[in-house]
């Protein structure tokens, strides 16, 4: 009898601690990002996709879908990969749940993405339909950076950075600094039910 105490008594600690802990220990470690609500004139521009198709960008971002945009490039080594395997992670998570979103990924270096490199560049992360990659001219480029408060005059200092678009009422979730999937998924779900 005492053996078997013995055995269940940590088990049962176990469980308990991976129930209550998790939820008590969430709340009190701070987020490693800052989240802002923004509303943006989404200038009425051509881009070009990775297909090489012409894309208005406002008829893009604005409707009836939740939206989430990033700003990188297909050479980058160090923010881009982390802010594209969010991006994965979440169209993933999104299609077990049947949810569809537009993933919008804006090249800051477009003298050197061309159709071609964002096409490669998304094959690279084994993205799925809904997930667009544009290039332009570096004028319409510095203009829609601009327009989302992203500008940055080198591509070596640009910053980790999402937004997602609610539905709902068009306002944008600002989300600068890194991200768990969880974090990037929570905040998502937050966007597309906000009244």
């Amino acid at each position: 009898m005492r053996l078997q105490f013995i055995i269940i008594v940590p088990f049962l600690l176990l469980i308990l601690m991976a129930i209550f802990l998790p939820a008590t220990s969430a709340h009190a470690v701070s987020k490693s990002y800052k989240r802002t609500v923004e509303k943006y004139n989404i200038p009425d521009i051509a881009l070009v996709n990775q297909d090489g198709k012409k894309v208005r960008l406002q008829s893009l971002l604005t409707g009836d879908s939740p939206v989430v945009v990033d700003f990188i490039y297909g050479t980058c080594t160090t923010i881009c990969p982390v802010l594209s395997a969010g991006f994965v992670n979440l169209q993933g998570k999104l299609a077990v749940t049947s949810q569809k979103a537009r993933l919008v990924s804006i090249t800051i270096d477009p003298e050197n993405d061309t159709p071609k490199v964002l096409k490669e560049y998304l094959k690279r992360y084994h993205a799925k339909p809904g997930w667009d990659f544009l290039t332009g001219s570096r004028t319409d480029i510095d203009i829609v950076m601009r327009a989302f408060n992203a500008y940055i005059p080198d591509k070596m200092s640009h910053y980790p950075l999402n937004m997602i678009r609610s539905p709902k009422d068009g306002s944008w979730i600002r989300l600068f600094g890194i991200m768990s999937s969880r974090e990037f998924m929570e905040e998502y779900q937050s966007a597309i039910v906000k009244q």
